[in-house]
């Protein structure tokens, strides 16, 4: 078993189950806030933990700013006390006038939604303006990634004029997602950083000679955190960095983060010589990654077969045998929607005992 990750008592806690060790969270906090070096810099995304109680964790380390992705995250943030929050997500439908309810129910909180289309900003000033309300909003930029945002040049100038040209909106920045920045070495991200740094430069310089300033840059995920850190005048954002996980920590050890939530799993079935079935279907564990979906990390050698809902097969290696209530704990390729898929987190100290259970709260979507 990998050393930092004990746990006394395993018998007082079901499986599936998600563990969090608190001290290795912490020691992430502290790490993003040594690479970057100015807190005032950092804006962590929530995605990955959706849980008050993390929030409270980086308030205390002096992290007063967030990003999130959906309307339930926002309220999460803002019944936490944060005041400044990006909402990273472009609003349209009915989570237009849901937006409206948060900023009724927090009116000292600053969102921040990012929009890509003219349409959008239309009826999101229409509605704010209908409400007597107003908000800043930063401008997606597409970097590469084609999932949202525009593309630095003209028709992006356009939007930032109609922004400002909004009568309940304000044009606060730039919101620049780098999810093409996946490159195993340090090298290639650096390369690709600077591809994306130099994007920004030149449409940040367009605006200006255009007349329009812009107070907010935010730029990257996880991967590229490092390197956006160097860059001045930016905040960051990294999200998966709180919990890490299998995949980001071998595909790119040199970020200096550690995993620090595993899942709690146990062999429901043994009986066929060389294979043991573990009760973690993929309606525990995310199963979006193409290669491994997890790793135990108290045995060696063994090997993640067929996987359903709620089974998971292991081929065990010659001479290895395990029993039916076995603990097996499981670091997950992909944390992040991993902890969607549980309605609470069971909280481990350092020693390794169960010291708190905190709800996954701003894991569903509803605000009221």
């Amino acid at each position: 078993m990998q050393p930092t990750y004990h746990l006394q008592r395993p018998e007082a806690i079901p499986s599936p189950s998600l563990l969090v060790y608190l001290e290795l969270v912490k020691a992430n906090i502290q790490h993003a806030i040594d690479v970057v070096g100015d807190v005032a810099r950092l804006r962590p995304h929530v995605k990955t933990h959706k849980t008050p109680e993390v929030v409270a964790l980086e308030r205390d380390a002096g992290i007063t700013k967030h990003k999130c992705a959906t309307l339930r995250e926002a309220k999460m943030l803002a019944e936490s006390g944060i005041t400044d929050i990006v909402i990273a997500y472009q609003l349209v439908g009915p989570n237009i006038s849901r937006f409206i309810t948060l900023k009724q129910q927090f009116p000292d909180v600053d969102f921040k939604p990012i929009v890509d289309h003219t349409s959008p900003i239309r009826q999101l000033s229409d509605t704010l303006e209908h409400h007597h309300l107003r908000t800043r909003v930063l401008l997606d930029l597409d970097v590469a990634v084609h999932r949202s945002g525009i593309p630095p040049g003209d028709q992006a100038l356009a939007l930032y004029k109609q922004i400002a040209d909004s009568p309940s909106l304000e044009p606060y920045g730039l919101h620049v997602y780098d999810g093409p920045v996946h490159e195993n070495t340090f090298e290639a991200r650096q390369d690709a950083c600077a591809q994306v740094v130099e994007q920004v430069d030149a449409f940040k310089q367009l605006l200006k000679q255009n007349g329009f300033e812009t107070p907010l840059i935010i730029m990257g995920g996880t991967p590229s955190f490092p390197f956006f850190a160097r860059v001045d005048g930016v905040e960051t954002s990294p999200g998966t960095f709180i919990f890490h996980d299998y995949n980001y920590s071998t595909r790119y050890p040199d970020l200096g983060f550690r995993p620090a939530a595993l899942l709690l799993s146990r062999v429901i079935s043994a009986s066929t010589t060389g294979i043991a079935t573990l009760d973690l279907g993929y309606k525990a564990i995310s199963p979006d990654s193409t290669d491994v979906r997890g790793v135990v990390w108290n045995l060696d050698n063994v090997e993640m077969d067929m996987q359903n809902e709620e089974h998971w097969m292991l081929q065990l290696p010659s001479g290895l045998e395990v029993s039916p209530g076995d603990v097996m704990l499981v670091c997950p390729a992909h944390i992040c929607p991993t902890v969607a898929l549980h309605e609470q987190l069971y909280v481990i100290d350092a020693d390794g005992n169960w010291i708190d259970t905190w709800p996954v709260a701003a894991r569903e979507r509803e605000i009221d």
